[in-house]
């Protein structure tokens, strides 16, 4: 692994989707996110592959998996499935696979793109990076505010 000092973490943010699965970076110390890319596939275990050459090219030092939850902040239907893929990745990298809450993170990218003259097809190919890049900045925001119960969690095999 990279060694980037003790101070700062890169993170790789994954925003899972059925077929579209956003991916972006940032670190703790700029606090910075930054869409990467889209990887899409519908085979659950061709889009783990893919995410780990991701991870293998880039060497994040650490995971956010974007954790669905309804809007009353109970686990919603995909939670189970971001649970499996963030526990497989701990498994397969070692790395650590923080969960975090990903609500209406498609809702910001879609704000982001709107009134940018951006095509259907444009904003269809960014959206997922976006709303990745989203919920990677909370997560980032959330580190500096110890205490927060909406804060992101450590991924466990329970």
């Amino acid at each position: 692994m990279f060694n980037r000092g003790s101070h700062s973490m890169r993170y790789l943010a994954i925003d899972l989707g059925a077929r579209r699965t956003g991916l972006a970076f940032g670190d703790d110390e700029t606090v910075i996110a930054t869409p990467h890319d889209t990887v899409v596939t519908s085979d659950p275990e061709q889009r783990l592959v893919l995410i780990l050459r991701e991870i293998e090219r880039e060497q994040p030092d650490a995971l956010v998996i974007g954790l669905p939850l309804n809007m009353d902040g109970t686990e919603g239907p995909g939670a189970k499935e971001a649970r499996s893929v963030a526990e497989e990745l701990t498994r397969r990298t070692g790395l650590t696979a923080h969960l975090a809450d990903e609500r209406l993170s498609t809702a910001e990218a879609d704000e982001q793109m709107s009134g940018h003259g951006l095509t259907r097809k444009d904003k269809k190919n960014r959206r997922d990076a976006l709303a990745a890049a989203a919920i990677l900045r909370r997560f980032l925001e959330s580190l500096n505010q110890p205490g927060d119960p909406d804060a992101a969690s450590d991924a466990s095999p329970n």
